[in-house]
């Protein structure tokens, strides 16, 4: 009896393993594009000496591995989508598609166009973002993604103890394109509006741990710069208390916003 018991256990504790690194990997790679390329590559809501830049650079490349985002293109997207929200020339509103899949399908296509530079960018967004060409080069290299891929692989077949647990390996491989498809789509079709902002921007959750405060989409489009997406007192971001022990710490510099805009 003891045997089959015991047998139990150490399975209980693989799949744990299993959905354990789902979290970690969904969670620390979440983080890296809201707080590195959102907050700071695309929006500058703080500032950081160039060594924090170059770690939370290669951090985030390490966090989002298989699915790695280039700054510099994130950033002109990002700036796009604001400038455009909802529009035709949004380069990820979910108000043309009739499925979330065929949206991620037209971001991937711009934001090819503009890495490649075959996408013709407007100046007033092609400037003041980090750029790390070495790093870009081995992250966004395909040996560099596919070694990425093979690390989940292996880990998933050390300690996955049934099939159905490989059906995750998916959202490893495309973990940033699916954070940011999950924000752009339900950010802006569900939930409701503090702000009668020009688009369908929406707050999708009160008290966002999903998306890590990326669900404040209509707080955000109201006040771009404001680090802290949530407004209302029954609102959470998670984040903003990250930054403000990171601003403490000296490790970043918030920037001071208008008072217009806080």
């Amino acid at each position: 009896m003891k045997k089959p018991i015991l047998l139990t256990f150490v399975g209980l504790m693989f799949t744990m393993v299993i959905f354990l690194f789902l979290v970690l990997h969904w969670y620390l790679s979440l983080f890296g594009q809201t707080f590195f390329l959102h907050r700071y590559a695309a929006h500058k809501m703080f500032t950081m000496n160039p060594f924090w830049e170059k770690f939370w650079y290669t951090y985030t490349w390490v966090m989002q591995g298989s699915s790695y985002l280039n700054a510099r293109a994130y950033a002109i997207l990002h700036r796009m989508h604001h400038a455009y929200s909802d529009t035709k020339e949004d380069p990820h509103t979910p108000h043309f598609f009739k499925e979330v899949f065929s949206m991620m399908w037209h971001t991937r296509k711009v934001y090819n166009g503009v890495l490649e530079g075959t996408w013709k960018v407007e100046e007033k967004f092609n400037k003041n973002y980090p750029v790390y060409p070495k790093i870009d080069k081995l992250a966004d290299s395909w040996t560099m993604r596919i070694l990425f891929g093979l690390s989940y692989v292996a880990f998933y077949y050390f300690f996955a103890t049934a099939w159905w647990m490989y059906l995750f390996l998916p959202i490893h491989f495309l973990m940033g394109p699916i954070q940011g498809a999950v924000v752009n789509w339900a950010g802006h079709k569900y939930g409701y509006r503090n702000f009668d902002e020009k688009d369908h921007s929406k707050n999708t959750l009160i008290i966002d741990f999903l998306m890590l405060g990326e669900l404040f989409q209509n707080n955000h489009h109201h006040a771009g710069a404001r680090p802290n997406f949530a407004v209302k007192w029954w609102e959470f971001d998670p984040v903003y208390p990250v930054i403000r022990l990171l601003h403490a710490l000296h490790i970043i510099r918030l920037v001071p916003l208008a008072s217009s805009n806080r």
